[in-house]
């Protein structure tokens, strides 16, 4: 996004004010001797405690300059929106707002990080990535409980968004993880908010999509890191059988991470990872998948499948190291990145793959892909349903849309009333030992789906008839969608999944109402103006093949992002050899 004349950026404040933070106490100094305290910035750890307080102190004045800018938009009663500098989100980009932007990419620095038995965190703001995230935990053999399997994808977008991965299971969504925020509020307040204090913001505002304010920092959850993952991939041949598999997965202890794909209604693979230092047997084979020689992860389980014996029940395993699991849908962004090889007719084969590396990483992906016009009719969608519907759904994915693969992912649900995706019966309470506790819900499952056909391709009607037919099956099944992607729902049936006057009296208490878009006004897409813009020069210059390609390309190149990947630490992480088994 080009930073116009037009933006206010908040690192140049309308007025110059002193600087109340500079001597506010330091928030997460040790306060036992059995804790230790490592300062960090992004992954250079940092000699002294005197470069963590410049850390914090760098961090006090940005959130002031920040929290002044938005004061003076609330006190002229303007309403503005936030820019963070980068996205994830598969939603057309409304560019009808280029004033009145809120620029929070500067928020992107490792603070610190506390190792301390059964406590230790690290405290870091929104816009770090999850690689430089991963790689400043690393540093100390400490990793967040849970990853994003997208490199790109920051810590703020994790908690004001929808962020399910393969340890979701255990530990719940990403927000779940954290212990605390900071955030500025609508009118220029920074507040604090944890389970404690402002416990209906800390919660409220996750999966919110950042319309009840600001986030600035964040506390997160981080363990014990292990060398690798010892990767199970249990071939099934049906639905029920995946869903078997997983339930039993999820119920074993020694279990960290769960997902699967299935390739066909007959084909697929339920992957069980357990965090390891040391293989079960001494023979299993190593596996990785960031080098541009690497097979993509999905393609390499599928040629498992087809290499293993039609009537074995046994699993196949590998050790993935830590870092390489964690980010192994990252080249090829899961399998969405075949389609750029289709669209531009051009051969998929190893050679061009490791040829093309650079383009096939998920940042790139997603450049190219909002540049070049194809996120219009392309569907990028995580599903959330109970189990018991997700055999139908698969049946109604083959049948309508003809996509495949599809993912997996088991969920652990977030109480009531919440953004995001939720059971359509709300978790009841029960008494234990005198205290009002929660019962135990039922897991979601995610059922990843990316991908298009030749129908939607061709025609923007076509890819909005099977957005508004998915959507109803959806209702129908008692699911929901994660709402990074494209919305199409009306205001009241949007409002029908999730509780509103909850939400809106949230909005008044903390000030975001009138100020900040709603999550409605962010999500939904209008379908009068997708249409306008369709018959645009622009767009229609977009949609003659390769002119379209073409510019995503530039663009793609033009945003550097390939550099990230590059640059990537994790890759060579030095992984820890105790002398003996633990």
């Amino acid at each position: 996004m080009s930073r116009a004349r037009s933006i206010l950026h908040w690192r140049f404040p309308l007025r110059s004010t002193p600087n109340p933070f500079h001597t506010r106490p330091h928030p997460t100094s040790p306060t036992t001797p059995s804790s230790t305290l490592i300062y960090t910035r992004y992954a250079s750890t940092a000699s002294s405690s005197s470069e963590n307080d410049a850390a914090f102190t760098r961090h006090a004045a940005k959130v002031e300059k920040l929290s002044q800018v938005v004061k003076d938009f609330y006190t002229s009663k303007e309403k503005f929106r936030i820019y963070h500098g980068s996205t994830n989100s598969t939603r057309p980009r409304n560019h009808s707002h280029k004033t009145n932007v809120v620029d929070t990419s500067p928020l992107n620095e490792v603070l610190s990080i506390v190792s301390k038995d059964n406590r230790s965190h690290v405290v870091v703001e929104p816009n770090v990535p999850m690689d430089r995230l991963v790689e400043a935990t690393l540093e100390h053999n400490l990793i967040p409980k849970v990853v994003m399997e997208f490199p790109g994808i920051t810590v703020g977008g994790g908690y004001a968004g929808t962020s399910g991965e393969s340890s979701s299971f255990k530990h719940g969504f990403f927000d779940q993880t954290i212990n605390n925020i900071e955030m500025v509020l609508a009118d220029g307040r920074v507040v604090n908010a944890s389970t404690q204090e402002n416990p209906d913001l800390f919660h409220g505002a996750a999966g919110a999509l950042g319309t009840l304010g600001i986030t600035t920092k964040v506390e997160l959850q981080v363990v014990p890191a292990k060398r690798y993952v010892e990767v199970e991939y249990h071939p099934v041949t049906d639905v029920r059988q995946a869903l078997d598999l997983i339930s039993i997965a999820t119920s074993d202890k020694s279990v960290d991470y769960i997902d699967g794909i299935l390739y066909s209604q007959t084909s697929g693979a339920i992957v069980v990872g357990r965090m390891v230092d040391y293989p079960s047997r001494p023979d299993t084979p190593t596996r990785t998948f960031s080098r541009p020689e690497d097979p993509w992860f999905y393609m390499h389980v599928q040629s498992l499948l087809q290499a293993s014996s039609p009537t074995s029940s046994k699993p196949i395993v590998e050790l993935v190291p830590l870092p390489e699991y964690l980010f192994r849908y990252d080249r090829g962004g899961f399998w969405v990145g075949h389609s750029a090889f289709t669209h531009l007719h051009f051969p998929f084969t190893a050679r061009t793959r490791r040829w093309l590396d650079d383009f096939l990483h998920t940042r790139m992906l997603y450049s190219a892909l909002h540049a070049s016009g194809q996120s219009r009719t392309y569907l990028v969608q995580d599903l959330a349903m109970p189990y018991e519907s997700v055999d139908e759904f698969v049946k109604y994915c083959d049948r309508e849309l003809g996509i495949w693969p599809l993912w997996l992912c088991p969920l652990k649900q977030s109480r009531g009333p919440t953004m995001h995706p939720h059971y359509p019966i709300q978790q009841s309470s029960v008494q234990v030992e005198g205290k009002q506790e929660e019962s135990e819900m039922p897991l979601l499952m995610n059922v990843g789906l990316w991908g298009t056909n030749p129908t939607m391709s061709r025609s923007y009607d076509a890819f909005l008839n099977a957005n508004r037919a998915l959507e109803q099956k959806l209702t129908d099944l008692g699911g929901m969608k994660w709402l990074y992607a494209h919305t199409y729902y009306s205001k009241s049936e949007f409002w029908s999944q999730f509780d509103e006057d909850w939400y809106n009296n949230l909005r008044k208490k903390y000030g975001a109402h009138g100020y900040l878009p709603s999550v409605y006004d962010k999500v939904h897409i209008d379908v009068d103006a997708q249409k306008a813009e369709l018959n645009t020069l622009k767009t229609r210059l977009l949609n003659i093949w390769p002119l379209g390609a073409a510019w995503g390309i530039y663009k793609a190149i033009q945003s550097k992002s390939y550099i990230e990947a590059r640059k990537a630490k994790w890759r060579s992480w030095q992984k820890p050899t105790p002398s003996s088994k633990q």
